[in-house]
């Protein structure tokens, strides 16, 4: 990855903003299908892994979990499959259970991700196991793929309810086993980016492997977290698109992405203008509708009704839109929408887009009726404007250019 150079940001990063080189190293490791498929009540059939994979690889993602490839056939195949089609890295997830190493190493993935968890809270209720047992079973982990001549991520499940001590223990373990990477998953979404910060920090100085971060966003920090993580000096974080994903979900692959190109200038290599089309998909495999303030990807990301802001934004989008992130680089489109807060300015624009020649005081009359609609909570719909247009009597242009 190299940072990118753009003269043009300069004006947006002067002052409180000044600084754009804490990370200098930034790779995603998309998760979607499979802890985004563990949002309850979200299936992808195999066919839905394909179609999200392919777009996924297109798009220059560093690392595909394409699954959980011992938990059944069905899941075996599409790992196996994803692997064999991808041009990027596929990984398997595994517990550090020789059935689930095999499963993983069976259907060929390129990296495999294998945890235990180590805060007590899990060893005692949810494991059954000592913190002892659970160091043991995953330095073997580690060699059971180390030794078949595979890339090994090594997980500590709920690292940040983890006691500090043996958390390092176990890290300096698996460094001894030779892992190539170290997760650290927030796994209930407990850390803070101050903190998180500190936890990755004091991992990096104990590993020479590479460190890579997993957040969860029960407090809606995911994504600043995972940024966090960065900043820390991780090289990778694991993301889902939409932010699906247990409970609250992850970090959201768009969010983390756009702050890293936009915020940070850093170059990620992967093709944003997709990024709108990657998260229609998962909207529509997912059956998880996309709130309308979703960052980047909500339908309400890119656009403007205030009058004041509709009018800035008509003489320059980097008025009231960041500038150094536009509806075009993730391939979306601004809208001007019409309602109770719309101004002359956006009302003007719409009428001409859609093929009218308003006088001053025409725009004046159908800007009243657009008000008047939309505080009754009603939709304002290109059909309605063009009615109060007519209505109130305004010329069409000579050549019609309806919307």
């Amino acid at each position: 990855m190299r940072a990118r150079r753009d003269p043009r940001r300069i004006e947006f990063f002067q002052g409180t903003l000044d600084s754009t080189s804490e990370i200098t190293e930034a790779r995603l490791f998309d998760t979607t299908l499979r802890d985004g498929e563990q949002s309850p009540r979200t299936s992808f059939s195999y066919e839905d892994k394909r179609e999200i994979a392919a777009i996924l690889d297109e798009m220059g993602t560093h690392v595909i979990e394409a699954g959980f490839p011992v938990n059944s056939d069905a899941e075996f195949e599409a790992v196996r499959d994803i692997a064999d089609a991808s041009s990027v890295t596929v990984c398997g997830l595994a517990r550090v259970v020789d059935k689930d190493i095999e499963a993983a190493l069976d259907a060929g993935v390129d990296l495999v991700h294998t945890f235990v968890s180590t805060s007590d809270v899990q060893l005692e209720d949810s494991m059954h196991a000592t913190r002892e047992e659970a160091l043991q079973s995953a330095v073997e982990s580690v060699e059971r793929v180390k030794d078949a001549g595979v890339e090994c991520m090594f997980s500590p499940m709920d690292a940040t309810r983890t006691d500090s001590e043996f958390l390092i223990d176990v890290i300096e373990a698996v460094t001894e086993a030779d892992v190539d990477w170290i997760n650290i998953p927030d796994t209930c979404g407990v850390a803070t980016p101050r903190r998180f910060y500190d936890l990755i920090e004091e991992v990096v100085s104990h590993t020479d492997a590479r460190v890579d971060v997993h957040t969860h966003d029960d407090f809606g920090l995911a994504a600043a977290n995972a940024i966090s993580g960065y900043e820390a000096g991780a090289a990778q974080a694991q993301v889902s698109v939409n932010g699906i994903g247990e409970r609250a979900g992850n970090a959201a692959y768009e969010e983390v992405v756009m702050a890293l190109e936009s915020l940070y200038d850093v170059d990620t290599g992967i093709d944003t203008t997709r990024i709108t089309e990657l998260s229609n998909v998962i909207e529509e495999k997912s059956g998880i509708d996309t709130p309308a303030n979703k960052p980047i990807v909500g339908t309400n990301a890119f656009s403007h009704e205030s009058g004041i802001h509709a009018a800035g934004v008509i003489e320059n989008s980097d008025t009231f839109e960041p500038g150094v992130m536009t509806p075009e680089m993730v391939g979306a489109k601004r809208q001007l929408v019409l309602g109770k807060h719309t101004g002359q300015h956006s009302v003007r624009e719409r009428l001409v887009e859609a093929g009218y020649d308003p006088t001053d005081d025409q725009v004046r009359e159908v800007t009243r009726r657009v008000k008047d609609f939309g505080a009754e909570k009603k939709r304002v719909t290109v059909e309605e404007l063009t009615r109060f247009a007519d209505d109130v009597g305004v010329e069409e242009t000579e050549e019609e250019v309806r919307l």
